[in-house]
């Protein structure tokens, strides 16, 4: 395919069906650089799934489940990850700087080569300003919230950031070493499902996202060149 992009692409497996998504790797390894795994399929499978999707051709993974609870837990948590050479991991930064130290240094313990990088969760991107306000009690809004959190979340260690598109620029502005994830990938005209904030491939490598997230938009196609050249992340 010769996709300049591929290895900023990580595929989100949506799926609880272990068999689906080893089936769905096979089919988009040589078209992605990594795995996105979150609940569905380690709720029921365990993290040896991670294991499995490895020996499926998932050289990269990506375990997105958040992790928010008290310091020395998130410290246990990011060291039983490592321990299955997960590639990337989620916390949420309103954990707070004490959590997010303790996930950090436990990252490192693991060395440059086998730590797995931490990225940090603000505001969701299902969520948009009115959720802040009316229903989180947050009156900041939601960029200045998301810069607050960020800066926060850099100082005490992590090495980068999930955000939305329309925040991508300025996180890496303001954060020239961090690592800028972006879910919400869409293409134009899709339907944005349960995402409020999105934008297209290229809108998220322009604002300076280094890694994409795609979902359905990429596991439900039948042809996955022809989704990524609709998301503008293959030229034409």
């Amino acid at each position: 395919m010769g996709n300049r992009n591929q290895h900023k692409i990580i595929c989100a497996l949506d799926t609880g069906n272990l068999e689906h998504a080893i089936n769905t790797v096979k089919r988009l390894k040589d078209y992605v650089g990594a795995f996105k795994i979150g609940h569905a399929l380690t709720l029921p499978n365990g993290l040896d799934v991670i294991d499995r999707l490895q020996d499926a051709g998932a050289t990269r993974i990506f375990l997105d489940l958040k992790f928010h609870d008290i310091p020395n837990s998130v410290a246990v948590a990011v060291r039983e990850a490592a321990k299955h050479r997960v590639w990337m991991l989620t916390v949420h930064l309103s954990g707070g700087p004490a959590m997010l130290s303790a996930a950090a240094e436990e990252a490192k313990m693991f060395g440059q080569v086998e730590r797995p990088l931490l990225v940090g969760v603000s505001v969701l991107t299902s969520l948009d300003e009115n959720d802040l306000r009316d229903h989180l009690g947050v009156m900041r809004s939601l960029e200045d919230h998301m810069i607050a959190l960020s800066e926060m979340g850099i100082n005490a260690g992590i090495d980068g950031l999930v955000c939305s598109v329309h925040e991508a620029s300025i996180l890496k502005k303001q954060h020239h070493g961090a690592v800028i994830v972006t879910p919400g990938i869409r293409a134009a005209g899709e339907e944005t499902d349960d995402q409020q904030r999105v934008g297209d491939g290229q809108d998220a490598i322009e604002a300076g996202s280094d890694y994409l997230v795609i979902g359905r938009a990429l596991t439900g196609a039948g042809d996955p060149e022809a989704a990524l050249r609709s998301l503008r992340l293959i030229e034409e």
